[in-house]
């Protein structure tokens, strides 16, 4: 079975250094818990991960449609518990499109071909949590 690995080295402080197919990021905490906010914290990046899955699986599968929006966005909102350890408990994605003869139909289509088929991280997060979402024309 393929693997992915990463490797995260600590820089100093709170920051961490993360290197992703070739990138680099630099991962910190706010200044309020000991880091010099010199990058994102660690949780967002999964709101991140999925957007970035679900939107590149859209926009694929909208190309072999012959659809081409002049704006597409996807918000992801993850619901956090208060107490510790802080986790999602669910999330939201909203996908936005802007553009000519975006049949509804076929937005839809995609989205679901994503949501159901395609995106990992969304197959992932399922297990754990309720993912829900919505498309806005704008």
């Amino acid at each position: 079975m393929p693997t992915q690995k990463t490797n995260v080295e600590w820089l100093s402080g709170m920051a961490f250094k993360a290197e992703v197919n070739g990138h680099e990021i630099v991962l910190d905490a706010d200044e309020q818990a000991g880091g010099e906010n010199l990058g994102p914290r660690p949780k967002p990046l999964i709101l991140v991960a999925l957007a970035g899955c679900t939107g590149m699986d859209v926009i694929a599968i909208l190309k072999k449609m012959k659809v081409t929006p002049d704006y597409f966005n996807v918000e992801v909102e993850g619901e956090v518990t208060e107490e510790h350890p802080r986790q999602f408990t669910k999330m939201h994605i909203v996908y936005e499109f802007r553009g000519k003869d975006l049949p509804l139909e076929k937005l839809q289509k995609a989205i679901d071909l994503s949501q159901e088929r395609y995106c990992g991280v969304s197959a992932m997060l399922k297990k754990a949590l309720p993912v829900s979402s919505e498309i806005r024309i704008l």
